[in-house]
């Protein structure tokens, strides 16, 4: 009798309940490891849509009380205006609130805006800034009548003022359209994306001391509609209504004046191609938190 292979064979069979109680305790350890990482994403999720339903309710009373709207679009405008997309740098990271981006002539008056958020910030401070600015802009566009956009939460804010990007990014009223595509493509955006969100020029008004313009661009500043694409068409223009370069270069090109055209005559087209082009502007470059 062999027994060396006796005793391997009574080895074996002694350690096999063993094994299968340890490979049954690893098994049973994962899954709820498992469990308690999609219960946690899970509770994760309920928590942040929670934070954003909150702070839309929050927005809403702001622009109750003061109608603040088109300063809020125009400063999450202004952080995601600035993405490269050839550098992968700027966009929507909340670096618009550093003083050295505020100090941007381009970004005059946005302090305004930062002022009135703060005590949204205060009360909500889980709520990143990049976030804080991108909801700012949905919430203020879909209260004043326009489209309900598309909206991610999870943006990473810039730390520190050295992610800053440098001046000049951004688009100017004096720019015709070779330059306005210039920048718009730098952004990784194409010429409807161009022409459809210039129609956020329908919210608002410039400013002298922030733009060196002053007056709106249609007879209805508070309320998000078509008109701006109305107003840029007409042979007689209102003379109390702006119509900067940067308005009628979109009248210089066939494609462009199309879009105009077709934007001015249905509303409905207006709106559905502005809340996808809105939502992608309010995510260039972002950095997602996991």
């Amino acid at each position: 009798m062999n027994y060396r292979l006796l005793s391997t064979a009574l080895l074996s069979q002694a350690w096999k309940p063993v094994r299968q109680k340890f490979l049954f305790s690893s098994v049973n350890t994962g899954l709820s490891q498992l469990s308690s990482l999609k219960s946690n994403l899970a509770t994760m999720v309920v928590n942040t849509k929670e934070l954003e339903t909150q702070v839309r309710d929050r927005l809403v009373q702001l622009y109750k009380q003061t109608p603040c709207m088109p300063i809020m679009v125009r400063i999450a405008w202004h952080d995601a205006g600035t993405y490269d997309v050839n550098t992968n740098t700027g966009g929507v990271n909340g670096s618009v609130r550093f003083d050295v981006e505020q100090k941007h002539k381009a970004n005059a008056g946005l302090k305004v805006a930062l002022d009135l958020l703060a005590p949204i910030k205060k009360d909500f401070p889980d709520i990143g800034y990049a976030d804080l600015f991108q909801l700012a802009s949905v919430v203020a566009i879909e209260y004043a009548g326009g489209p309900k956009i598309p909206f991610r939460m999870g943006r990473r804010d810039a730390e520190g003022p050295e992610k800053c990007p440098e001046e000049g990014r951004l688009p100017d009223a004096e720019h015709k359209l070779p330059q306005l595509r210039k920048v718009f493509y730098r952004m990784g955006l194409n010429d409807k994306e161009l022409t459809v969100l210039s129609g956020g020029h329908t919210l608002g008004r410039a400013h002298k001391d922030r733009s060196g313009f002053e007056g709106p661009w249609t007879k209805t500043p508070l309320v998000f509609d078509n008109s701006y694409f109305v107003e840029i068409l007409k042979e007689k223009p209102d003379p109390q209504l702006l119509r900067l370069a940067s308005d009628l270069a979109l009248l210089d090109d066939p494609q462009t004046r199309k879009l105009v055209e077709e934007y001015a005559s249905n509303k409905d087209l207006f709106f559905e191609d502005y809340a996808q082009a809105h939502k992608k502007l309010s995510e260039l470059g972002a950095v997602w938190v996991q």
